[in-house]
């Protein structure tokens, strides 16, 4: 694919994995199921929240629960629904349905346990979740001319090599989302996907 062709289909040349996001519509239709229990009987909210005082007396089921449910309540399940839609999608496209599960499940519970121990104690949503294969892609996108030949649209760079700079702004502003971005960049790193030959136009 040529670099005038990448600019139309950004992610195309660089998609190697399942042209259907499965995984994808499977983890956000059990958050989404979650989200809707949350709603229509408030009190389970109390019993999955990530709570570090009742992880401490040996909840630790929370860290992982705390990634299907939303503090964020109505709002929170529309917009990280929303986020996970689109960054999944093309994130599964991308690294393929293992490396996503890393990405996702790796960030997500990094970031809770994060929160746990330092940044914020009692919460819950898969935000953290999503910022993770974020990472990924911007990592990707840093590499993709030198390692895939593809020339990415110029905002695409400059948002990916922004992004660790803005996770450590994030981190150091208190909030809980920058941390597993900068997982998730690492691991992206890590797992990029192998070049492979592309077709010219």
């Amino acid at each position: 694919m040529t670099a005038r062709a990448a600019a139309r289909h950004p992610f195309g040349a660089l998609a190697t994995g399942p042209r259907r996001p499965i995984l994808t519509a499977a983890v956000f239709a059990v958050t989404l199921a979650c989200g809707i229990a949350q709603l229509v009987h408030p009190p389970l909210y109390d019993a999955v929240v990530r709570d570090a005082a009742r992880i401490d007396a040996g909840a630790w089921y929370r860290l992982v629960t705390g990634m299907f449910f939303q503090d964020g309540w109505t709002f929170g399940l529309t917009s990280n629904l929303l986020w996970l839609a689109f960054f999944g999608a093309v994130a599964e496209r991308v690294f393929g349905r293992a490396r996503w599960l890393l990405l996702y499940f790796g960030c997500g519970l990094f970031g809770q346990f994060m929160s746990y121990v330092w940044l914020n104690p009692v919460g819950a949503g898969n935000s953290m979740c999503v910022v993770g294969l974020i990472g990924g892609l911007a990592a990707v996108v840093m590499v993709a001319s030198r390692r895939y030949g593809v020339v990415l649209p110029v905002q695409f760079r400059v948002i990916a090599f922004a992004a660790p700079v803005l996770a450590v702004v994030d981190t150091l502003a208190h909030d809980n989302h920058g941390l597993p971005l900068l997982l998730g960049l690492a691991l992206g790193f890590a797992l990029l996907p192998a070049p492979v030959e592309v077709a010219q136009e």
